[in-house]
């Protein structure tokens, strides 16, 4: 019953990645949704056969979702995505502004 279910939580996962990826227009978004459902896949194969053929295969997706975000988020210029309201010109108040009125 559940050998199907890896192929198509893979499956949903690419597609779910593509639909966030349209929805957001955030890759880093997008791709963090598709490696947590790759993860998520791997994981339920371990269901079906249990050995450590399918475990060595599981922790090697795991290690590679980790591996990637690690890259994804060191290259992350300083700052975040450059939307903050500074960076488009606009003043930032906070309680340490005491030049307002």
């Amino acid at each position: 019953m559940t050998a199907p279910l890896p192929s198509v939580v893979t499956a949903v996962a690419l597609l779910v990645g593509l639909a966030t990826l349209a929805a957001t227009g955030s890759w880093r978004r997008a791709l963090r949704v598709l490696l947590d459902l790759l993860t998520a896949a791997g994981l339920l194969r371990l269901t079906g056969d249990q050995g450590w053929t399918q475990l060595a295969g599981a922790a090697a997706i795991v290690a590679v979702r980790t591996a990637l975000w690690r890259v994804v988020v060191a290259t992350t210029p300083p700052g975040g995505t450059g939307r903050s309201a500074v960076r488009r010109g606009r003043a930032r108040c906070g309680a340490d502004d005491h030049a307002l009125p």
